[in-house]
């Protein structure tokens, strides 16, 4: 089943997100629990939640994929970002407790200088801190650019995180197009063997979802830009190639790329699904 949506602003709460995911035959999308580069989060509306869950049953919209703020890093070498990472997950993760269905997404952090090894080792504290045994949201590490001293770039390090994380269970992997591209795995020409190795080293079981972008730089520029599907590097083809993948039929689709409006996503969403055979 090919399931696709887009990044949504969460500011007029859950039923708005819904009611504008079908306006651009969207079934599902993404949205940040909080501000992007800031703490704060909105208060839950039970009732928006409420009538958001209806209106998605009836509108058949799923897996809504919820995106941790850019400003954290478990990975962080400073005691006081440390901890506000760990408060802000633990936080998002009840807070998502009463969106059913949900995934949680998270980039994993950057060592800052510590060296890889000490940036795993601390993301792993973090996540053995926020995760319990009751929780049903996954928890998705985001593949990685590998820009400065970010962790997750290879998916031998995401698979060290996973290996340390006691409920192993409740942690996925999202891909993200651009940034794997990025950093240097060839979706373009080798797809099969990405999705392979990925396998091998994680396991595709593990692949919970994937964001779709192209990208503005070439293969394994470590830079992370988005571009507009077909617009960039990868190219349309290749994106015809990974929403058509055997591999990847039942895992949820999601676009970030940077439109200035929902109905350039809209546009995107029309012909990726003119595109699935």
């Amino acid at each position: 089943m090919f399931v696709i949506g887009c990044h949504l602003s969460a500011s007029k709460g859950f039923l708005a997100m819904g009611k504008e995911a079908t306006s651009i035959q969207a079934d599902t999308f993404q949205f940040f629990t909080r501000n992007p580069r800031g703490s704060r989060a909105k208060e839950l509306d039970m009732g928006d939640i409420a009538a958001f869950l209806e209106y998605a049953e009836r509108y058949h919209i799923k897996t809504p994929l919820a995106h941790a703020p850019y400003t954290l890093n478990p990975a962080s070498a400073e005691e006081r970002i440390k901890e506000f990472a760990l408060l802000t997950l633990a936080d998002d993760l009840k807070r998502l407790s009463h969106l059913p269905g949900s995934l949680y997404n998270l980039h994993p952090g950057s060592h800052v200088g510590q060296g890889t090894e000490k940036g795993i080792l601390q993301i792993v504290e973090v996540l053995n801190q926020i995760l319990w045994a009751e929780n049903q949201t996954p928890l998705l590490l985001e593949t990685m650019s590998g820009k400065g001293s970010e962790v997750g770039s290879c998916f031998e390090e995401l698979c060290a995180i996973i290996e340390g994380v006691e409920f192993k269970e409740q942690v996925g992997v999202c891909l993200d197009t651009c940034h794997v591209y990025a950093a240097g795995y060839d979706i373009v020409n080798d797809l099969n063997g990405v999705l392979e190795e990925f396998d091998r080293i994680i396991g595709l079981e593990k692949l919970r979802a994937i964001h779709l972008n192209d990208s503005m730089h070439p293969l394994g520029s470590h830079k992370d830009r988005h571009a507009k599907i077909g617009e960039g590097t990868i190219g349309f083809s290749a994106f015809c190639h990974i929403v058509n993948h055997p591999a990847l039929q039942n895992i949820p689709f999601y676009l970030e790329t940077p439109q200035e409006t929902v109905e350039g996503y809209g546009e995107e969403i029309k012909r990726l699904r003119e595109a699935v055979q």
